[in-house]
């Protein structure tokens, strides 16, 4: 008997993958991570043990201490010997076997229902029971709807109205056995639609399958994408049927479209569009892809204007000049959606946030392609649009023109205006909005002057149904945690309350931020003086008698004595605009009349340029804004080395500063 090799033996465990393998033979498995989990199969356990770590392609259990790679796997499992369990591996990867001379291969079966299918003439029942099995195979398999997520397409209206679908090696596991009859009749059949290879091997086995149904039912194509792109040196990630491309994809968005339909050049970018609100989108076969059946379509549903969406690289500019030239002789005006350059349509969505605005915005910026006059429909002469102009303005050009390309509809809408989330309700004590059927009730997101934190108590409700916390909205986690639970009590989607959540939080910050300028700016309150009152000030100012005139109106407020004291505290006062501003200090016994002499001293200047504490400590500086006392006159009287309940000393003393 040869020997296997070792490096045929690591081609096997790099290139099998052992999670497709495990789902194959009915294991259960949950993501956790980056890794999958299952309840093991060799041994009895009430919680999942085994896990699975697809980047090294190895399992491993902790209870019972399995672990290994996809031949392991297939000996344990199986219970096949180490040769056995090879040669299955080589056959599922179309490398042929060599079994022993004298003994048959021993094979165990993967246990699944049959798949019985059709004998149509043409096959067309065979391949939708297929389709139909991958579209089931792509709803269990963690793997498919993973790479969906990552292209930005896990949409469940997306997989159910286009039958997406994935083939994960497990369709010859629900056929006849190659050894009978009815099981060879069923691989010819299957072999001789294109699903099978000659081999027996799936044809778009590891990809997405992604079928072309047109409105009757009928399919005429299949596209399968790899869903893996670390595949050795000359595999094909793109895979079709067998002899010539037929069939147009979403033939429905292309009849509702209203004379505007999007083309791009692969299915994959075509489901981008669509997933985001542009429905009336298709695709052709790659750059040079655009087959009859899809100008048929166009002329069938009465497409004026196609927005060519390829790749914004070499070939796919070459191929948009070319068939821009082609169907502009068609009666079909053209423009171009300019992607950044070597980017396609999924790529941009993908790094763009949101994705559907951006997308519906290089919509309405599409580039006129026409050269010189396109052939009219026989209703209508057609004018000459002006080239290079955009979408918008070429549309402009004249009446019959305009006519010809009615304004965009589904594939270019407008950006929609910005939404105010105005509060139906609010007051000091809490904040009420509304998003549809959900009530959200905000309390205490006034207490904190902090842009750090926003730690609210956060009621949301709908109908009878509620959920409520208290937690900082800027932790993420808690977030999560509050978006989930929501999720369990009202029966709402997450990503719902996602959305809601971030707008409650942008809200608020709105408004705190608001609040926040309010305690901390500075606002110049000063009245204007009028034409008199300046001349008059001026005055006073430059009367020789300045002193005399302060002392007078001291002694009108019924301050009388004191005038040198007067006079420091009013010089004090008046030097709060200086660089250099005074400071005074009054000591004296209690009841000597120091806090009349502050109050009238202050009585004198403006009621804005005042701000006066009963006690202050030094520590309370540091919560003011570093211009909240600049120009202003500090007055503080109290108590020197006193506190609240205990005894006073002799001396008191107040006193004011004012600040630069």
């Amino acid at each position: 008997m040869a020997r296997i090799q070792e490096a045929e033996i690591e081609r096997l465990k790099a290139e099998v993958s052992l999670l497709r393998l495990m789902e194959s033979a009915g294991v259960e498995l949950r993501k956790q991570g980056k890794d999958y989990s299952c309840r093991c199969p060799f041994h009895d356990e009430a919680t999942a043990s085994l896990i699975v770590t697809p980047l090294k392609n190895l399992f491993h259990c902790f209870g019972c201490g399995a672990a290994g790679g996809p031949v392991d796997w297939l000996m344990k499992f199986e219970k096949l010997s180490f040769r056995a369990a090879v040669e299955r591996l080589r056959s599922e990867l179309g490398l042929g076997t060599t079994p022993a001379p004298n003994a048959p291969l021993a094979t165990g079966k993967l246990k699944a229902a049959p798949l019985p299918l059709g004998d149509d003439a043409d096959g067309q029942a065979a391949l939708r029971q297929v389709l139909d099995y991958y579209h089931e195979t792509l709803k269990q398999s963690p793997e498919a709807l993973d790479y969906l997520a990552r292209r930005g397409l896990h949409h469940p209206e997306l997989i159910e109205r286009f039958k997406l679908g994935y083939a994960n090696r497990t369709l010859g596991y629900r056929l006849p056995n190659k050894a009978w009859k009815e099981g060879q009749e069923v691989r010819g059949r299957l072999q001789a639609i294109g699903l099978l290879r000659e081999s027996g091997h799936e044809h778009f086995n590891g990809s997405l399958v992604v079928p072309v149904i047109d409105r009757q039912g009928v399919v005429h194509e299949v596209y399968g994408r790899k869903i893996r792109d670390d595949l050795r040196a000359g595999t094909a990630y793109h895979l079709y049927l067998p002899g010539p491309h037929a069939g147009v994809w979403n033939e429905e968005g292309i009849a509702a479209s209203g004379g505007e339909v999007i083309l791009c050049e692969a299915l994959i970018d075509a489901m981008t569009f669509w997933v985001h609100g542009l429905r009336n989108v298709t695709a052709s076969y790659g750059a040079e892809g655009f087959t009859d059946d899809l100008l048929a379509a166009f002329k069938r549903h009465g497409i004026k204007r196609v927005l060519i969406a390829y790749d914004r690289d070499e070939a796919g500019n070459q191929a948009a000049e070319a068939l821009a030239e082609r169907l502009t002789g068609e009666g079909i005006g053209c423009f171009r959606i300019l992607f950044p350059k070597g980017m396609d349509a999924n790529e941009y969505a993908l790094k763009m946030a949101p994705p559907d605005k951006a997308l519906a915005l290089l919509v309405r910026k599409a580039e006129w392609m026409g050269e010189g006059k396109s052939a009219a429909p026989t209703s209508a002469p057609v004018e000459e649009p002006v080239a290079g102009l955009p979408l918008a303005a070429a549309v402009a050009v004249s009446e019959p023109a305009a006519a010809l390309l009615p304004e965009p509809t589904l594939a270019s809408p407008l950006p929609a205006a910005p939404v105010d989330d105005a509060p139906i309700e609010q007051s000091d004590a809490e904040l009420v909005l509304a998003y549809g059927e959900r009530r959200y009730r905000v309390r205490g997101w006034k207490k904190p002057l902090n842009p750090e934190a926003l730690k609210v108590n956060l009621l949301v409700s709908k109908a009878e149904q509620f959920h409520v916390d208290t937690f900082d909205l800027y932790q993420a986690k808690a977030r999560a945690a509050f978006i989930k639970q929501a999720g369990i009590e009202l029966g709402e989607a997450e990503d719902v309350l996602k959305h809601d959540l971030g707008r409650v939080l942008l809200k608020l910050e709105e408004l705190q931020t608001a609040h926040l300028q309010a305690a901390l700016k500075k606002e110049d309150e000063a009245p204007a003086l009028s034409d008199a009152e300046q001349a008059a000030a001026l005055a006073l100012l430059q009367s020789p008698d300045l002193l005399a005139r302060i002392l007078a109106d001291f002694d009108a407020c019924g301050v009388v004595g004191e005038e040198n004291n007067k006079l420091v505290g009013y010089l004090a006062a008046v030097s709060r605009q200086l660089d250099k501003p005074l400071a005074v200090l009054i000591q004296s016994s209690s009841a000597a009349g120091k806090s009349s002499l502050m109050d009238a001293v202050l009585a004198l200047m403006p009621e804005e340029s005042c701000v006066r504490y009963s006690a202050m400590t030094g520590q309370s500086l540091f919560y003011m804004g570093e211009t909240n006392l600049k120009h202003k006159i500090l007055a503080i009287g109290g108590l020197h080395g006193g506190a609240a309940g205990q005894r006073a000393p002799a001396r008191h003393e107040i006193g004011w500063r004012t600040a630069r």
